[in-house]
Formats: C-alpha cells, structure tokens, sequence
C-alpha cells in the first residue's frame, strides 16, 4: 500500500532540501488545504496533493 502521508523526512529526500525548507514547503501546502476546508496535520502533508503541487498531475 502506497504512503498516503508524507512527513518532514519524505519531503526533504523527494526535494533534496533542508529539514527547514521542508517543514517551509509543508506549511505552505497545508494552509492551502486549509483554505480549501481540509483538516490537516502539522508537519506532514497529504502525498496526493504533494505529487499534485510539485508535478503537477496526480502520480499512481
């Protein structure tokens, strides 16, 4: 079963970034699903809306 939540450390090896810009980027991610009415965790992030905002198509 494929990860349906990604956290600091998925982020910051997909992105090859610093734990920093990785918690940046999840943030940014999250206030958007918040705007959008969905419940979101701190510090992790949903992979279908990840995969969605970095690749710009939903990747099965």
């Amino acid at each position: 079963m494929a990860k349906q939540i990604m956290n600091v450390r998925d982020v910051m090896a997909v992105l090859e970034v610093s734990e920093s810009k990785a918690y940046g980027i999840i943030r940014q991610m999250n206030d958007e699903l918040k705007a959008k009415g969905f419940i979101t965790i701190p510090g992790k992030v949903s992979t279908v809306f990840f995969e969605e905002k970095i690749y710009g198509v939903h990747a099965e």
